[in-house]
Protein backbone atom coordinates (compact mmCIF):
# COMPACT_ATOMS: atom_id res chain seq x y z
CA UNK A 1 0.00 0.00 0.00
CA UNK A 2 1.01 3.20 -1.10
CA UNK A 3 1.77 6.05 1.74
CA UNK A 4 -0.54 8.44 0.07
CA UNK A 5 -3.86 5.54 0.05
CA UNK A 6 -2.41 4.69 3.87
CA UNK A 7 -2.43 8.21 4.74
CA UNK A 8 -6.16 8.29 3.01
CA UNK A 9 -7.52 5.59 4.92
CA UNK A 10 -5.79 7.10 8.41
CA UNK A 11 -8.03 10.03 7.73
CA UNK A 12 -11.08 7.87 7.18
CA UNK A 13 -10.30 5.75 10.66
CA UNK A 14 -9.71 9.37 12.69
CA UNK A 15 -12.66 10.62 11.70
CA UNK A 16 -14.65 7.70 12.13
CA UNK A 17 -16.54 8.00 8.18
CA UNK A 18 -16.26 6.75 4.99
CA UNK A 19 -15.76 10.21 4.02
CA UNK A 20 -15.10 9.39 -0.23
CA UNK A 21 -17.48 6.50 0.38
CA UNK A 22 -15.42 4.34 -1.15
CA UNK A 23 -15.45 0.90 -1.21
CA UNK A 24 -11.86 -0.28 0.34
CA UNK A 25 -12.26 2.00 2.56
CA UNK A 26 -11.37 0.60 6.65
CA UNK A 27 -14.03 1.42 8.19
CA UNK A 28 -16.26 -0.80 6.07
CA UNK A 29 -14.36 -3.45 8.48
CA UNK A 30 -13.98 -1.56 11.50
CA UNK A 31 -15.37 1.49 12.53
CA UNK A 32 -12.90 2.57 14.94
CA UNK A 33 -9.16 5.33 15.02
CA UNK A 34 -6.39 3.71 14.56
CA UNK A 35 -3.48 3.46 17.40
CA UNK A 36 -4.06 0.96 20.11
CA UNK A 37 -6.63 3.41 21.76
CA UNK A 38 -8.55 3.27 18.49
CA UNK A 39 -11.47 0.79 20.12
CA UNK A 40 -12.04 2.49 23.25
CA UNK A 41 -15.76 4.29 23.04
CA UNK A 42 -15.45 8.05 22.14
CA UNK A 43 -16.46 10.99 24.55
CA UNK A 44 -19.77 12.86 23.77
CA UNK A 45 -17.54 15.83 22.27
CA UNK A 46 -18.35 19.39 23.39
CA UNK A 47 -19.09 22.39 21.35
CA UNK A 48 -16.18 23.12 20.05
CA UNK A 49 -15.04 19.52 19.12
CA UNK A 50 -18.52 19.76 16.98
CA UNK A 51 -17.17 22.48 15.71
CA UNK A 52 -13.49 21.48 15.19
CA UNK A 53 -14.54 17.51 14.09
CA UNK A 54 -16.91 19.48 10.85
CA UNK A 55 -13.43 21.36 10.17
CA UNK A 56 -11.55 18.31 9.66
CA UNK A 57 -14.09 16.65 8.19
CA UNK A 58 -14.30 19.38 5.74
CA UNK A 59 -10.62 20.09 5.33
CA UNK A 60 -10.06 16.30 4.57
CA UNK A 61 -12.50 15.53 2.05
CA UNK A 62 -10.52 17.98 -0.14
CA UNK A 63 -7.23 15.92 0.41
CA UNK A 64 -6.33 17.39 3.51
CA UNK A 65 -5.96 21.12 2.84
CA UNK A 66 -3.38 22.63 5.01
CA UNK A 67 -4.53 25.38 7.82
CA UNK A 68 -3.15 28.27 6.90
CA UNK A 69 -4.87 27.39 2.92
CA UNK A 70 -8.38 27.00 4.67
CA UNK A 71 -8.29 29.96 6.94
CA UNK A 72 -7.74 31.80 3.68
CA UNK A 73 -10.64 30.19 1.66
CA UNK A 74 -12.92 31.17 4.95
CA UNK A 75 -11.53 34.33 5.13
CA UNK A 76 -12.46 35.29 1.22
CA UNK A 77 -15.78 33.74 2.17
CA UNK A 78 -16.55 35.75 4.90
CA UNK A 79 -15.39 38.84 2.74
CA UNK A 80 -17.99 38.18 0.10
CA UNK A 81 -22.40 38.88 0.41
CA UNK A 82 -24.70 36.26 0.84
CA UNK A 83 -24.35 32.95 3.23
CA UNK A 84 -20.96 32.36 4.35
CA UNK A 85 -20.83 28.59 4.26
CA UNK A 86 -22.31 28.39 0.91
CA UNK A 87 -19.92 30.95 -0.18
CA UNK A 88 -17.13 28.47 1.44
CA UNK A 89 -18.02 25.18 -0.29
CA UNK A 90 -18.28 26.78 -3.46
CA UNK A 91 -14.74 27.87 -2.98
CA UNK A 92 -13.39 24.43 -2.44
CA UNK A 93 -15.22 22.82 -5.66
CA UNK A 94 -13.84 25.52 -7.68
CA UNK A 95 -10.26 24.11 -7.15
CA UNK A 96 -9.08 22.59 -9.72
CA UNK A 97 -8.39 19.38 -8.15
CA UNK A 98 -11.67 18.97 -6.88
CA UNK A 99 -13.16 19.83 -10.29
CA UNK A 100 -11.19 17.06 -11.79
CA UNK A 101 -12.21 14.30 -9.20
CA UNK A 102 -15.97 15.42 -9.76
CA UNK A 103 -15.34 15.53 -13.13
CA UNK A 104 -13.81 11.73 -12.84
CA UNK A 105 -10.70 12.36 -14.44
CA UNK A 106 -9.09 10.66 -11.17
CA UNK A 107 -10.08 7.94 -8.83
CA UNK A 108 -9.33 10.31 -5.65
CA UNK A 109 -9.05 13.79 -4.38
CA UNK A 110 -5.23 12.83 -3.78
CA UNK A 111 -4.80 11.24 -7.30
CA UNK A 112 -6.71 14.47 -8.10
CA UNK A 113 -3.41 16.84 -6.92
CA UNK A 114 -0.97 14.47 -7.92
CA UNK A 115 -2.29 14.53 -11.23
CA UNK A 116 -2.30 18.71 -11.46
CA UNK A 117 1.07 18.39 -10.10
CA UNK A 118 2.48 16.30 -12.80
CA UNK A 119 1.06 18.64 -15.59
CA UNK A 120 -1.57 16.15 -17.13
CA UNK A 121 -4.79 19.24 -17.16
CA UNK A 122 -5.64 22.00 -19.33
CA UNK A 123 -7.44 24.46 -18.65
CA UNK A 124 -8.92 26.51 -21.38
CA UNK A 125 -5.78 25.11 -23.55
CA UNK A 126 -3.23 25.85 -21.12
CA UNK A 127 -1.26 23.65 -18.80
CA UNK A 128 -2.06 24.40 -14.84
CA UNK A 129 -0.34 22.91 -12.15
CA UNK A 130 -1.38 24.39 -9.14
CA UNK A 131 -3.98 21.96 -7.75
CA UNK A 132 -5.78 24.84 -6.06
CA UNK A 133 -6.24 26.92 -8.83
CA UNK A 134 -10.07 28.37 -8.73
CA UNK A 135 -11.76 27.48 -11.83
CA UNK A 136 -14.34 29.74 -12.98
CA UNK A 137 -17.46 29.28 -14.99
CA UNK A 138 -17.29 28.70 -18.36
CA UNK A 139 -13.41 27.45 -18.07
CA UNK A 140 -13.12 24.15 -19.92
CA UNK A 141 -11.05 21.65 -18.37
CA UNK A 142 -8.86 18.60 -20.46
CA UNK A 143 -6.28 15.60 -19.57
CA UNK A 144 -3.74 16.14 -21.98
CA UNK A 145 -4.12 14.24 -25.21
CA UNK A 146 -1.01 12.25 -24.20
CA UNK A 147 -2.29 11.44 -20.51
CA UNK A 148 -5.51 10.06 -21.54
CA UNK A 149 -4.58 6.18 -21.48
CA UNK A 150 -2.61 6.62 -18.21
CA UNK A 151 -4.12 3.48 -16.31
CA UNK A 152 -5.06 5.77 -13.59
CA UNK A 153 -7.36 8.01 -15.99
CA UNK A 154 -8.80 5.09 -17.08
CA UNK A 155 -9.64 3.28 -14.32
CA UNK A 156 -11.12 6.51 -12.55
CA UNK A 157 -13.41 6.65 -16.18
CA UNK A 158 -15.21 3.10 -15.07
CA UNK A 159 -15.56 3.82 -11.61
CA UNK A 160 -19.50 3.42 -10.34
CA UNK A 161 -18.65 4.78 -6.85
CA UNK A 162 -19.97 8.28 -7.93
CA UNK A 163 -21.66 10.37 -10.80
CA UNK A 164 -20.67 13.66 -12.27
CA UNK A 165 -22.75 16.39 -10.43
CA UNK A 166 -25.41 18.48 -12.49
CA UNK A 167 -22.72 22.29 -12.42
CA UNK A 168 -20.62 20.20 -14.76
CA UNK A 169 -20.58 19.01 -18.11
CA UNK A 170 -18.38 16.39 -18.72
CA UNK A 171 -17.15 14.95 -22.56
CA UNK A 172 -16.02 11.34 -20.88
CA UNK A 173 -14.84 10.05 -24.53
CA UNK A 174 -13.32 13.70 -25.10
CA UNK A 175 -11.50 13.25 -21.48
CA UNK A 176 -12.70 16.80 -21.51
CA UNK A 177 -15.78 19.57 -19.12
CA UNK A 178 -17.02 22.41 -18.55
CA UNK A 179 -17.31 24.31 -15.11
CA UNK A 180 -20.79 25.13 -15.31
CA UNK A 181 -21.53 26.82 -12.49
CA UNK A 182 -20.62 27.36 -8.56
CA UNK A 183 -22.35 25.09 -7.11
CA UNK A 184 -24.68 24.96 -4.15
CA UNK A 185 -23.97 23.56 -0.97
CA UNK A 186 -27.38 20.93 -1.95
CA UNK A 187 -25.81 20.18 -5.02
CA UNK A 188 -22.25 18.57 -3.59
CA UNK A 189 -22.65 15.09 -3.92
CA UNK A 190 -20.68 14.51 -0.40
CA UNK A 191 -20.80 10.17 0.49
CA UNK A 192 -20.89 11.67 4.12
CA UNK A 193 -22.91 14.19 6.01
CA UNK A 194 -20.60 17.58 6.05
CA UNK A 195 -21.82 20.66 8.18
CA UNK A 196 -19.87 23.80 6.48
CA UNK A 197 -22.07 26.09 9.02
CA UNK A 198 -20.12 24.27 12.12
CA UNK A 199 -16.77 25.14 10.74
CA UNK A 200 -17.91 28.88 10.20
CA UNK A 201 -18.80 28.62 14.00
CA UNK A 202 -15.39 27.31 14.77
CA UNK A 203 -13.79 30.02 13.27
CA UNK A 204 -15.96 33.20 14.35
CA UNK A 205 -15.31 32.33 18.05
Amino acid sequence: MSKRIAAKHKIDRRLGVNLWGRAKSPLNKREYAPGMHGATRRKKPTDYGTQLFAKQQLKGYYGSISEKQFLRYYKEASRRPGDTSETLVGILEQRLDAVIYRMKFVPTVFAARQFVNHGHILVNGKKVTIPSYLVQEGDVVEVKPASREIPMVMEAANLNERDVPEYLDVDAKAFKGTFVRVPKFAEIPYPVQMQPNLVIEFYSR
